[in-house]
């Protein structure tokens, strides 16, 4: 690859640089181009997924906060210059480049910040009908487990509310420049058709994160601090703990919470 050793990867940012083609190019391939004619990437480095992006039929834009992976990218991919933001994804208003428009989301996610950038997915879901790329292995397993696994917890329920989330191929630490000590694994968010929610989102944020706090405990012990009716606490789903319950009961049960707190 031309350039190669340009841009050293810088420990602080979390970088580690992929240098397998043909997974860069599966990462690539994961998106669907449904529902959306713009893809932002995050970290995109030396644009090793880059360039495999803008071979499809559809606008890519990257946001880079590294300014040596900028500089490269702006020498060796013209084209692609006017599209880079040069900003801390987490602090940036992405609405000054998308206008409310739709834009899926993909990229060899910095571990440090990846649920972070989740989260913010998360809050701009009415834009984001897809997003997909590249966790510590560990992170992409947890968004995409189900009730009834050790791994399941607030990143999982959180996400599954709005989104399908599947994993779809481990990397191995052998294709980064530096390797990571772990396993990476892909995976992809497709938005459900109904995101909307039947209950308050904050509360649900707030019911999910409390009853993972104390995941050993039961539902009954680890929500008391929300002040529930008696009445309510002593129903059946109460005795359960928080990884036994799936992502419909967990939104049933903030229904009720909502509508128990509405009648005090």
């Amino acid at each position: 690859m031309e350039n190669q050793h340009q841009v050293k990867a810088k420990k602080f940012l979390g970088q580690h640089f992929l240098n397998d083609e043909s997974i860069a190019q599966k990462i690539a391939e994961t998106l669907t181009l449904n529902g959306y004619k713009t893809v932002l990437e995050i970290g995109p480095g030396m644009g090793v997924l880059t360039k495999y992006l803008l071979e499809k039929k559809i606008t890519t834009h990257v946001i880079e906060i590294d300014r040596e992976s900028v500089e490269y990218l702006q020498s060796n991919y013209l084209n692609l210059a006017p599209r880079i933001i040069e900003k801390d994804f987490l602090k940036y208003d992405l609405n000054e480049t998308f206008k409310g428009e739709p834009f899926a989301i993909i990229g060899n996610f910095p571990y440090n910040i990846s649920t972070q950038i989740v989260f913010k997915t998360l809050e701009m879901r009415h834009q984001i009908p897809e997003f997909s790329g590249m966790f510590q292995k560990e992170v992409a397993a947890r968004i995409c487990s189900k009730e009834g696994s050790k791994v399941y917890g607030i990143l999982s329920v959180l996400t599954q509310a709005f989104y399908d989330a599947e994993y779809l191929f481990t990397v191995p630490p052998n294709v980064f420049n530096p390797p990571p000590k772990v396993d990476s694994g892909v995976l992809r968010l497709t938005r459900k058709k109904d995101y909307t929610l039947p209950c308050d989102e904050k509360l649900l944020f707030k019911v999910v994160k409390t009853a993972f706090q104390q995941r050993r405990k039961t539902l009954r012990n680890s929500l008391k601090t929300l002040n529930l009716s008696n009445n309510l606490r002593e129903d059946v789903i109460f005795g359960k703990r928080p990884e036994q319950l799936s992502v419909e009961q967990f939104i049933e049960l903030t229904t009720s919470i909502e509508n128990d707190l509405k009648d005090e």
